[in-house]
């Protein structure tokens, strides 16, 4: 595919099914990531699997974070915001670990090479078939969702990325 008619025809998937990518298609999409522009050369980034258990346990950081912001949250709604995490077949959290110990790099230029690494890896998924989601929402601002996926308070959620097969 061509550079333009990969940007043209990449899209937000509205729903995803399984499969998810295999193993290999993941290493492609990180090593596309890895490509971004990145002043300082720091790669912020972190891209965090979140399978398993680690999954249930983000769900459940996900949804205590919306009723630490509403605390009228019912417990219905928050199986809601449980069952939003579940069902993507793959998620990878990605991250910007700042440092603030480089002057050179503002922390709003390391959290932007976070953005243009995942635009490389939205383009990758595209590219290999893969349907792809960027979300955030409240919980990408949530220090208790940060420290689910090994995240500090003062780092960032740039993206919460669901990948899967596209469902027509």
């Amino acid at each position: 595919m061509e550079l333009f008619d990969a940007i043209a025809s990449r899209s937000m998937a509205k729903q995803l099914s399984g499969p998810g990518p295999s193993a290999e298609q993941i290493a492609r999409l990180l090593e596309a990531a890895d490509r971004a522009p990145d002043h300082g050369r720091l790669k912020p980034w972190r891209f965090v699997p979140v399978n398993g258990a680690e999954r249930e346990a983000f769900a459940n950081a996900v949804a205590l974070a919306r009723r630490d912001q509403i605390p009228a949250f019912t417990d219905e709604q928050m199986e809601m915001e449980r069952e939003k995490i579940r069902r993507s077949p793959t998620i990878l959290v990605a991250g910007c670990v700042v440092r603030k110990d480089i002057a050179k790099v503002p922390e709003i230029e390391q959290v932007i090479a976070v953005g243009a690494a995942v635009e490389n890896l939205m383009l990758a998924a595209n590219e290999l078939g893969i349907g792809a989601m960027w979300k955030t929402g409240p919980a990408a601002y949530s220090p208790r969702v940060k420290a689910a996926v090994g995240l500090a308070a003062d780092d960032h959620i740039v993206a919460i990325l669901h990948l899967g097969t596209k469902v027509k």
